[in-house]
């Protein structure tokens, strides 16, 4: 019997994308070979879902003393023989106290993975007030006291390097075979160009909406939004679609072009290009600013598109609405990079490399 993998995770299984795309998707190829898997999170589903409403914040505060209490009681109950596998953080809010009570206390090894500049401010304007609590300069303490480090890209990777020489690039990936497993419709009319992502995300539109507004005058198509927040733009071409965990991959197959532009700063050049790659593995052609993984992921003009100004955007853009065979060449295109570098199936022997380090 392989030894068990005990999980320290901020949110509970299947809520948030950095977990379900960072390793979760993994979890059944691991129980598959031998390994147990002990999933714990943070936060109850109960307390994640209060965590981003306003007010609330009697039981928000109850909410977050149980799940420190329930931390505790997980980590008491560890076994000489298992494997330590943390994303991001062991508890949500607060110093790295579990962090340093496993690492110094009880001598035990952990993997330490993140997928984001986690050592950033990065907040929701609901918890604006508090985000001070999240002490993001736990980051580098937890990468210190680290036996192995999985990190989402080269750029995070050279964050760590002068701390904890020990580090695996892991990409973030997509399983191909039960989770992105449509294919767009090309033909579809008129044309949906879409974007997805959450409600901080949403200001990264900003640069694209008035190009967007002009081809209005001149083309039929839809511009999609799917997020948890109905963005407010000035568009009639508009559509807003709510994320929704069940419909999620009929609702983004059903987009032609996908976009994804982004700021240049530390966060935008730690993010692990999720957007594109779950664009490209519905076999979406897509267009997204050249900035940090982006680069690395498309090829212009080959499997995707890199812009740098407005006139690039909208030329892209015209060349995808007007051409539908362009569309399928560079969607094709796409899928197959997904699948030979960003796959579940091309990563697997990744993660099984990191954990035979621990």
């Amino acid at each position: 019997m392989k030894p068990r993998i005990v999980i320290f995770a901020p949110y509970p299984k299947g809520t948030a994308p950095s977990q379900r795309f960072r390793f979760e998707q993994y979890l059944p190829l691991l129980e598959k070979d031998g390994y147990e898997i002990v999933y714990n999170s943070f936060l109850t589903e109960k307390t994640w879902k209060l965590l981003y409403l306003e007010g609330n914040f009697v039981k928000k505060g109850m909410g977050m003393f149980n799940s420190f209490f329930k931390r505790a009681l997980s980590i008491l109950k560890l076994k000489k023989s298992d494997i330590l596998f943390v994303h991001r953080e062991m508890s949500h809010v607060g110093p790295p106290v579990f962090e340093w009570f496993v690492a110094k206390v009880m001598r035990k090894k952990f993997i330490y993975d993140f997928d984001d500049a986690i050592w950033l401010p990065n907040y929701s304007e609901v918890n604006a007030k508090v985000h001070w609590l999240k002490a993001y300069w736990k980051v580098k303490y937890c990468i210190k006291w680290a036996n192995q480090l999985s990190v989402g890209n080269d750029y995070l990777a050279e964050y760590a390097r002068p701390l904890n020489p020990n580090i695996t690039v892991v990409p973030t990936t997509i399983d191909l075979v039960n989770h992105h497993n449509l294919i767009t419709d090309y033909d579809h009319l008129p044309v949906i160009i879409g974007w997805t992502g959450t409600q901080t995300t949403l200001r990264y539109l900003d640069e694209l909406v008035p190009i967007l507004a002009e081809l209005e005058k001149e083309y039929d198509f839809v511009f999609r939004v799917i997020s948890n927040e109905e963005p407010q733009f000035n568009l009639k071409s508009l559509e807003f679609i709510p994320w929704n965990k069940e419909t999620e991959i009929k609702d983004l197959a059903a987009i032609q072009i996908g976009v994804m532009p982004l700021v240049e700063d530390q966060w935008s050049n730690g993010k692990c290009g999720f957007k594109a790659l779950q664009y490209m593995a519905l076999g979406i052609p897509s267009i997204l600013s050249p900035v940090g993984v982006n680069t690395k992921i498309v090829k212009d003009g080959q499997n995707g598109y890199l812009c740098t100004s407005p006139t690039e955007w909208k030329e892209r853009l015209v060349e995808l609405l007007s051409n539908t065979e362009q569309r399928k060449v560079i969607g094709q295109a796409g899928r197959k990079t997904i699948n030979e570098a960003y796959s579940v199936k091309a990563n697997y022997a990744k993660y099984l490399e990191v954990l035979g380090k621990s």
